[in-house]
């Protein structure tokens, strides 16, 4: 079992997982802007080969327009 903390709230996974697939499990992708993991910017084009690790922590984005 792998512990994740996204957006501050700890999730678990049964298997170990990329960023991709988290926001594909989330069904969350097309909402999402901008990734961090462990305060690092993780740019779209790795999200499917960035493999995440127990106790990882995500913050997921989302810019909302406005003024």
């Amino acid at each position: 079992m792998m512990k994740l903390i996204i957006n501050g709230k700890t999730e678990e996974f049964e298997d170990k997982i990329t960023l991709e697939k988290l926001l594909d499990k989330l069904d969350i992708k097309e909402q999402v802007m901008a990734a961090a993991v462990n305060m690092e910017i993780v740019k779209q084009n790795s999200w499917d080969s960035h493999q995440l690790y127990d106790m990882d922590k995500i913050e997921l984005l989302d810019f909302v327009g406005g003024g």
